[in-house]
């Protein structure tokens, strides 16, 4: 079997086996009483990667040269990143819930490589002038990591989103007050633990609200205070969460916060690396060109979670709805930029 063909049924199976993980994932979730699917999972996953690996590792013995010229061979080592990021966001959080979010992403990335781009496209090329250089694999690749990193986090965030219906929980460690992040009437203080507040607002018919005990310990309600209430305010309160999946919000909030933690010191790397090798390919460290203008706009995006994050000790729905808010600012960048016109990052199609 030639490099050729060994590609080919590659990345087919790679889609395949991507494909059959995604529904493990989705079918595990939905009946979580059958555990030996987030096994299955986990092996589907750790298989695809090894699979895009070599497909990766072929087509650097056939070129010659790093496998990040064009399109086809970035969106491959964009899933392989991802794929390596969910095993340790797996790993981290014991949570099926995680390729429940990542699996469809990467299996989707797949097929668009893999089915969609042309057949020209998916061969391997001599590198035009511009990429023949060292910076090739010590920035691209990088880059790449970078995107893939913060990706996984956007993904995570967008669990905690599904997990918490959106509602504004206190986690564990957070302060009210603190950021003027505010709780819901729910805390979490240790794992699987849910500590109700004592006081719970309940309106009646004569525009008061009286302060209720869920339980004073006899049993009985006791009635602790009565407020006037506005009579154009409308109270209402959210559906209680369980304490499972307040642990598991508590999980995918911190797995999220650690994994864009790690993708961002890669993006500063990769913008900086990137910087280097414009100095030596164009004489300039910074042109504005589209791409390094997204890079920059990606970085102050995550700065500024960061920032609130460790700065602010924002917590729970917030930093969750900037992280997944994110996903769209990395596609911009990776993608969205080549779409709208070329500059001095394009290459090829789309790239």
């Amino acid at each position: 079997m030639n490099l050729v063909v060994l590609q080919n049924w590659l990345d087919n199976a790679s889609f395949a086996v991507l494909f059959l993980t995604m529904l493990v994932y989705w079918v595990g979730a939905a009946f979580p009483n059958l555990p030996a699917f987030a096994a299955l999972g986990t092996a589907g996953m750790a298989i695809a990667n090894l699979c895009i690996a070599t497909l990766l590792g072929a087509r650097w013995i056939e070129a010659g040269y790093f496998p990040l010229s064009n399109l086809y061979e970035s969106l491959f080592f964009l899933t392989w990143g991802i794929t390596t990021i969910h095993l340790i966001a797996e790993n981290s959080s014991r949570s099926r819930l995680v390729g429940v979010v990542t699996a469809p992403v990467a299996m989707g990335i797949t097929a668009f490589a893999a089915l969609t781009l042309p057949s020209q496209m998916q061969v391997s090329e001599p590198l035009v002038p511009a990429l023949k250089s060292n910076w090739l694999m010590m920035h691209v690749s990088v880059m790449m990591l970078s995107y893939a990193t913060l990706m996984v986090g956007s993904l995570l965030a967008i669990a905690f989103l599904i997990v918490t219906r959106g509602q504004k929980i206190q986690l564990q460690g957070s302060s009210v007050g603190t950021g003027g992040y505010r709780s819901n009437g729910y805390k979490l203080r240790k794992a699987g633990e849910l500590v109700t507040e004592p006081q719970v607002p309940v309106a009646d018919n004569n525009g008061f609200v009286r302060y209720e005990s869920n339980s004073n310990g006899n049993g009985k309600t006791a009635v602790l205070d009565l407020v006037t209430a506005p009579q154009s305010e409308t109270i209402t309160s959210a559906e209680p969460l369980s304490p499972q999946r307040l642990n598991l919000a508590e999980t995918l909030d911190n797995i999220s916060y650690r994994i864009i933690g790690l993708g961002f010191p890669l993006l500063t790397i990769g913008i900086i690396a990137g910087a280097v090798w414009a100095n030596e390919a164009w004489g300039s460290y910074w042109s504005w060109d589209p791409k390094e203008t997204w890079a920059l706009i990606t970085w102050l995006f995550f700065a500024a979670y960061l920032h609130a994050r460790i700065t602010r000790g924002w917590q729970g729905r917030r930093p969750a709805i900037l992280a997944a808010s994110g996903l769209v600012v990395i596609w911009i960048c990776y993608l969205g930029v080549n779409l709208l016109g070329k500059g001095l990052h394009s290459y090829g199609w789309f790239f």
